[in-house]
């Protein structure tokens, strides 16, 4: 009985937990849409101000999700770490990086389109009556 109950312990210990795994993912995608929805606050605040400038309120607002979003994800890899999931670990954070620098691009792109004037053709000014 004493070598069947080694044995029990040791298939114990290599099993992985599924709900802390879970429990994890979740956390990554909430802080995924946080940080989604940070960059779109951002988007939509400088569309909206004057010289395209953040107010202090969203700028903490800003600020805030992200660094709620950083906690909860170092937390969540932190965990999975700790219960040596590491199959769980690279995939949630590889695709938490991918969507985070699509949307890095993404408002990189939107910042450059609105801050560069639009060219006109021809020179782009009225022309005097010949």
């Amino acid at each position: 009985m004493h070598a069947l109950d080694l044995l029990a312990a040791a298939g114990a210990a290599d099993s992985v937990n599924l709900w802390g795994a879970l429990g994890c993912a979740v956390a990554y995608s909430a802080s995924l849409l946080a940080t989604l929805d940070a960059f779109a606050d951002l988007i939509l605040a400088r569309g909206g101000s004057p010289a395209g400038r953040l107010t202090p309120g969203i700028g903490m607002k800003f600020a805030s999700k992200l660094i709620a979003a950083a906690i909860a994800v170092v937390s969540a890899a932190i965990v999975l770490a700790l219960d040596s999931n590491w199959f769980a670990f690279t995939t949630l954070s590889i695709a938490f990086v991918v969507v985070v620098g699509i949307g890095i691009i993404f408002l990189l792109r939107h910042a450059k389109v609105t801050a560069a004037p639009p060219a006109t053709a021809g020179g782009g000014g009225v022309r005097p009556a010949s």
